[in-house]
């Protein structure tokens, strides 16, 4: 079983030499941005980078992010070696375009609701929720958000897709705040988190990798229903199949990322 990434770092595409210093950095994936990073009159110099960013595919995973019904920007990105582009602002799966890899970005009420539509697309390979966008529409502070943020991780699960990462948390000084954010998704059922800036990125890994205690049971759980399919084990945990997907994500996140100590 493969790890998903944990954290998801943003860098606008308008500046290569943060590209190269994002990709180099301790994000598991990277996110060049053409949408909000990316000032208007930026965005055609922006896109223009991306070919000579992208001659040959990076050693982790790099995705773009387009602005929404950009023509351009989805020709930019055809071609070019990448596992995948974050479409911002869908609301419908007819909003999808034709590309082998979508991770879909929900930001609205209209699209909260179609998430399930959205997330069974055949381009779809990822669905998140974008909070800043959604809470102005909506006006929810933020424990408000919580149906919206439990509503996409089921329906990404439901499609068979990864469980989501959490929206960017937009104080890049408050790591305090991140942190107990991060436990929240958690607790949502969130899978790491996306990031704009490098010093959120251990905040967010610590959040989300499991702990010693946590890779202790997972194994024993799986080495229980490999052995007997069913039993009680130390702590007086009772297994059954049922608990296998959470076990086997767990130990696949130690082994790709360590475990938070």
């Amino acid at each position: 079983m493969s790890a998903p990434p944990l954290t998801w770092l943003y860098v606008p595409a308008d500046r290569p030499d943060r590209v190269e210093k994002a990709i180099a950095s301790r994000a598991h994936a990277v996110i060049v941005d053409l949408e909000d990073g990316v000032s208007a009159a930026a965005k055609s110099e922006a896109r223009g980078n991306l070919a000579e960013l992208f001659r040959a595919a990076r050693a982790k995973p790099v995705y773009v992010r387009v602005n929404a019904g950009d023509d351009d920007d989805l020709a930019a990105v055809a071609a070019l070696p990448l596992a995948g582009v974050f479409l911002p602002k869908v609301e419908r799966p007819e909003d999808v375009p034709a590309l082998p890899a979508v991770h879909a970005m929900v930001e609205t009420a209209r699209g909260v609701e179609a998430a399930f539509e959205i997330a069974v697309h055949p381009s779809v390979r990822g669905v998140s929720l974008g909070e800043a966008d959604l809470r102005s529409q909506i006006g929810a502070l933020e424990e408000g958000l919580d149906y919206a943020r439990s509503r996409i991780v089921n329906a990404a699960v439901a499609a068979g897709l990864p469980r989501p990462p959490q929206s960017v948390y937009m104080n890049v000084r408050d790591l305090d705040g991140l942190a107990a954010s991060c436990r929240r998704g958690r607790v949502l059922g969130h899978l790491g988190r996306s990031a704009i800036h490098p010093d959120q990125l251990e905040v967010i890994e610590h959040g989300y990798l499991p702990t010693r205690e946590e890779v202790d049971r997972a194994r024993a759980v799986v080495s229980k229903l490999e052995s007997e399919g069913v039993g009680e084990v130390a702590g007086g945990l009772f297994v059954d199949p049922a608990l296998a997907g959470s076990a086997r994500t767990t130990l696949a996140l130690a082994d790709a990322y360590g475990v938070a100590e």
